[in-house]
């Protein structure tokens, strides 16, 4: 199971969000971010026994989303989040107007840039006292410092899970995972339900 964590659709890294996702795979040298989730507080989750997905459900916006989002992973991830919920004791309805509840997902591709400026320290030599020792002033001004500037682009993901309650017309449930994005489709199944399971593991929040 941890195995298969480490390698969620990235946003779903979401949902992995989740990284959490888009059909992007997690490193498998880290762990999926935790999601951050909100909720209606008065709110009684357990009148809910239905659910369905929200008309605009499914897409992606920002940097090049459709670098991420696909017809076959949108299909992928609607699936998942079907078993995800069912597996939580509702019931799938395809109607959105017989459902107790709707399910929004969406990603948000943004392009990014990391700039790290670091020193790489004094320039060692000089001679004190008739031995070859480290240049004292250099080391604490670092007048001689050499410097060192690395640029990075990636693209930052925030995959978004709503539950929307079609009376009122508003969320009253939110998870939320943002990763790094990688290029690198996932086909398997398997993955976008460990996924969906895991940015849904905060719903209903009771």
């Amino acid at each position: 199971m941890q195995a298969r964590i480490q390698q969620l659709p990235s946003l779903l890294k979401a949902i992995a969000l989740a990284a959490l996702v888009g059909g992007v795979t997690a490193s498998c040298a880290s762990s999926p971010p935790e999601p951050r989730i909100d909720y209606k507080s008065d709110y009684d989750f357990r009148q809910i026994k239905t659910f369905s997905f929200q008309p605009q459900s499914g897409g992606a916006s920002g940097d090049s989303p459709k670098a991420f989002i696909s017809d076959m992973v949108v299909n992928r991830m609607n699936l998942a989040f079907e078993r995800a919920m069912q597996a939580k004791g509702l019931s799938f309805v395809e109607d959105p107007n017989q459902a107790d509840a709707l399910l929004s997902w969406h990603l948000v591709a943004q392009e990014k840039t990391d700039v790290r400026t670091y020193n790489t320290g004094p320039t060692y030599g000089g001679y004190y006292g008739g031995y070859r020792g480290y240049n004292r002033a250099a080391f604490y001004n670092c007048w001689n410092c050499g410097t060192n500037v690395t640029v990075r682009n990636y693209t930052q993901g925030t995959f978004i899970v709503d539950i929307i309650d079609p009376k009122l017309q508003q969320s009253v449930f939110r998870s939320v995972i943002e990763s790094r994005l990688k290029g690198e489709d996932s086909r398997e199944q398997a993955d976008y339900d460990v996924a969906a399971s895991h940015i849904m593991k905060g719903f209903p929040p009771y």
